[in-house]
């Protein structure tokens, strides 16, 4: 199941600068390696804002939401998940 994902990210200003490094660290070693899983295919940041767009491909609604909840930013997100489904007028995938 494909879901497009915004995410906003919300640090306090007054967050502990050293809390917020490690926050910020861990976080990126987790998107990391759901990404080289397979289940974070696709991550953009959106210009100008502390946010990203992203494509997560998960068995179910409940495989989603452990992801994003075990996200070390979670506590700081804003996220909107949206499901996708096949276009009818996609191209297919060129054969691998």
């Amino acid at each position: 199941m494909l879901f497009h994902v915004r995410m906003d990210v919300h640090l306090p200003p007054d967050l502990d600068p050293e809390v917020r490094a490690d926050v910020v660290a861990r976080e990126k070693a987790y998107s990391q390696q759901l990404q080289r899983e397979g289940k974070w295919p696709h991550l953009w940041r959106v210009v100008g804002e502390y946010s990203n767009i992203s494509v997560f491909d998960v068995e179910s609604n409940d495989e989603l939401h452990e992801l994003l909840s075990g996200l070390p930013l979670f506590p700081y997100l804003t996220i909107r998940v949206t499901p996708l489904a096949t276009h009818p007028s996609k191209v297919p995938d060129p054969p691998r």
